[in-house]
C-alpha cells in the first residue's frame, strides 16, 4: 500500500505519469490500480483514527508534549496503545515537542543574613501546604522585559501564587506569596518557602512579609541552581511550552496570556509526572478524595 500511495504521489506532485512510476519500480499497472483504488483495512482505518488524534493532542497542549503525555490522554479517551507505538506514529508524522532552550539567572545575591536550607534539594512532600518554592523569571515583550514571581506548592506542582511586575524586587514576591496564602484559605502557618538567595528573596520586605504569614524561609546556596531546580523546572517549562512560542506586543498582553495560561492550563490540564500524569488541580482532588475515603473506612472500622 506505501509503494501504490508513493506512485500516486509522484503524479500529484510532479506529474509523472503512473505507467513510468509503475515500469521504474517494476509493479504492473494492474497491481497498482488493484491497491489504489481498494478500501482501507480496518488496521490503516484505526493507524488514521489514531494519528489524527495524536496531531489534535500535541495541538491542544501547544505543541509541546511528546509521546509519554499523549500516550496517557489517549488512554483516558480509551484507546489501548503503547508509548512506542505513539511514539513511532509521532516520528512517522514528523511531530515531537519542543526541546528547552538554556535560561540566564536573574539571581543577585542579597546581604540579609544566612538563612538555612532546610530543604536540601529533597523536593517531595506527603500533604499540600508543607513545602512551597518561588522563584522570579524575566519575560521579553516589545515594550521591554517585565518579571514574574511564583510560589509553587511542591505536594502536587500547582502554581499558588503568581505576580508580575516591571521592576525585579521584593514587592512582587510578596504579591505571589500572598496570592499562595489566599489560594489555601489564609491557613499556611508552618510552610516552608524555599527559594535562592536572590536579593528579593532575602530583602527585609520578604522577611516581614513570610512572618506574618507564618512561613518559614529555606534557601540553597549561593550559585547552585539545582538546589532550587523545582522552581526553576516550572520557569523552564513556562518558558519552553509557551513564552518562547509567543510575540507579546505589550506588556498588557503578555501578563494576560501569561496568567490565562497557568490558570486554565498548567493547573488544570497539564500532566506533571511528578503527579503520576495528572495536571495539579485534579492530583490534589484524587489525593483528597482518597484520603477522604480511607479515613472514612477506619472510623467505620473503629465503630
Amino acid at each position: 500500500m506505501i509503494v501504490a500511495e508513493f506512485i500516486a504521489s509522484q503524479r500529484t506532485a510532479f506529474g509523472i505519469p503512473h505507467a513510468i512510476a509503475c515500469r521504474a519500480l517494476g509493479v504492473s499497472q494492474s497491481w497498482f490500480y488493484k491497491w489504489i483504488n481498494r478500501a482501507p483495512t480496518a488496521r490503516e482505518q484505526r493507524r488514521a483514527r489514531l494519528d489524527e488524534q495524536i496531531g489534535r493532542l500535541l495541538t491542544t497542549s501547544g505543541g509541546t508534549y511528546g509521546s509519554p503525555r499523549i500516550t496517557r490522554d489517549l488512554r483516558e479517551a480509551g484507546w489501548t496503545v503503547s508509548e512506542n507505538t505513539v511514539a513511532a506514529r509521532m516520528a512517522e508524522l514528523g511531530l515531537a515537542g519542543r526541546p528547552p532552550k538554556r535560561r540566564r539567572s536573574l539571581t543577585r545575591q542579597g546581604r540579609r543574613p544566612v538563612v538555612r536550607d532546610l530543604v536540601r534539594r529533597n523536593f517531595t512532600t506527603v500533604a499540600p501546604n508543607v513545602l512551597w518554592c518561588g522563584d522570579v523569571t524575566q519575560i521579553d515583550t516589545d515594550e521591554g522585559p517585565f518579571y514574574l514571581a511564583t510560589t509553587e506548592d511542591l505536594f502536587s506542582r500547582r502554581m499558588l501564587g503568581y505576580a508580575m511586575s516591571d521592576h525585579h524586587d521584593a514587592a512582587v514576591v510578596v504579591a505571589s506569596l500572598q496570592m499562595a496564602a489566599t489560594t489555601r484559605g489564609g491557613q499556611v502557618g508552618g510552610v516552608i518557602f524555599h527559594t535562592d538567595r536572590g536579593s528579593e528573596y532575602t530583602a527585609a520586605r520578604t522577611a516581614a512579609a513570610c512572618q506574618a504569614l507564618g512561613v518559614v524561609q529555606s534557601m540553597g546556596r549561593v550559585g547552585s541552581a539545582l538546589d532550587n531546580a523545582a522552581a526553576e523546572a516550572f520557569n523552564s517549562t513556562l518558558k519552553v511550552e509557551f513564552v518562547h512560542r509567543q510575540h507579546f506586543a505589550t506588556r498588557v498582553e503578555a501578563r494576560i496570556k501569561v496568567a490565562t495560561w497557568i490558570a486554565d492550563f498548567y493547573n488544570t490540564t497539564r500532566r506533571h509526572s511528578a503527579n503520576d500524569g495528572l495536571a495539579p488541580i485534579p492530583f490534589e482532588h484524587q489525593i483528597a478524595q482518597a484520603r477522604g475515603a480511607s479515613a472514612e473506612q477506619v472510623r467505620a472500622d473503629v465503630a
